[in-house]
């Protein structure tokens, strides 16, 4: 097993470096989760986890794939353990300074290689991620500056390549060619288009569409979720082709009200599982049913992980200033979905492009259906 450390000015992988201020304030957090615990090391080993404590360094190759390091956090330091073929592009282009390098052979168990590191010959067990995953989802709510520089960055280029492809839509485009060229886009920003959804007229009714080779159609939805530096940023938007039924545009300005009561519900101090109850109330109240919300997720926080977790009746997680959010409530025919972050002024809608029509809901612009 070789060790080594990497300079952060080689890192070339990434669209900005990792932050030595805020790699301080997150190694801080997981220390003081095992102050806590009466722990001495903690082996993180998810994706989200990883991409969070490592300032957004990319450790996949499969997006459907484990990752392919494990970080082991003690007191004396941060250890990288990957496998020997990995090792060189982690160590040039990913590893943050300060963190120590292992390697382990393709063929070895990359956790037991972890937690092994640490303190070698000694007895001890590192806290596995699962036993405090509750403490590590409050140590990344609250986003850094540069986190949030850089989200905002890639959740306003996201925002603006929607922009180009959907308005070159026409409807013979096929829903395939229309996600091909989002994803053309999103790779070429640096990014991982994570889910790529889209359904034309003849297929509005489901919530999650993977694409076909149908035509759009009269009217047509996409979603992107993107990702970059470890970052999620998630949209939706709508296009048509015709002035819409007035069932439709009912619709849609209904759909933007239940997202309205829950933006008013996402205030400091506030329970996840509070809005929770709020969305359901609010999708009663805005006349689309008191089961509305069975029959979709209905979005939550956002970051490391395109829901940070999805709210539910059982997630008791509370709202802090600074934290980001994608709520995504939907209708029969109908959603809308951002990235918005909560600061000191109130939400700011960080996937955001003015090119794109906008109606003003609550005080806020919320994006209309581009009409071509």
């Amino acid at each position: 097993m070789t060790q080594t450390t990497a300079d952060a000015s080689l890192l070339s992988g990434r669209a900005a470096p990792a932050s030595a201020e805020d790699r301080a304030i997150k190694r801080q957090r997981v220390l003081d989760i095992l102050d806590a615990k009466g722990q001495e090391s903690l082996l993180l080993t998810t994706h989200t986890a990883l991409a969070w404590y490592l300032d957004g360094s990319r450790v996949h190759i499969s997006l459907a794939g484990d990752p392919i390091a494990a970080v082991l956090v003690d007191r004396g330091g941060d250890h990288l353990v990957t496998f020997n073929n990995e090792a060189g592009r982690i160590e040039a282009e990913e590893l943050p300074a300060g963190v120590t390098l292992h390697s382990v052979p393709w063929y070895g168990n990359l956790h037991e290689a972890a937690a092994a590191v640490g303190r070698p010959g000694t007895n001890a067990v590192p806290v596995a991620e699962a036993d405090v995953a509750a403490e590590l989802r409050a140590a990344r709510q609250q986003l850094l500056p540069n986190e949030s520089t850089r989200y905002a960055s890639l959740s306003a280029e996201v925002a603006a390549l929607m922009t180009d492809v959907l308005s070159t839509a026409r409807p013979e485009t096929t829903e395939f060619e229309l996600v091909s060229a989002l994803a053309a886009r999103v790779v070429a920003a640096g990014a991982e288009p994570l889910v790529l959804l889209c359904n034309g007229s003849s297929r509005s009714s489901f919530r999650h569409p993977l694409a076909t080779h149908s035509p759009l159609g009269r009217r047509a939805m996409a979603v992107v979720c993107a990702r970059r530096d470890g970052m999620v940023a998630n949209i939706t938007r709508w296009v048509r082709f015709d002035a819409g039924t007035a069932e439709e545009r009912d619709a849609e300005a209904r759909i933007a009200a239940v997202e309205a009561d829950i933006f008013d519900a996402t205030v400091p101090g506030a329970r996840l599982d509070r809005i929770f109850a709020e969305i359901k109330a609010a999708y009663a109240r805005h006349g689309f049913g008191a089961d509305q919300w069975e029959q979709h997720h209905q979005g939550g926080p956002a970051g490391y992980a395109g829901r940070d977790p999805r709210v539910t009746a059982a997630a008791t997680d509370t709202v802090v200033l600074g934290q980001a959010f994608t709520w995504n409530p939907s209708g029969p025919g109908v959603k809308i979905e951002d990235t918005v972050q909560l600061t000191a002024s109130g939400l700011q809608v960080l996937t955001v492009d003015p090119r794109w029509p906008s109606t003003t809901v609550n005080g806020l612009q919320r994006p209309a259906t581009l009409q071509l």
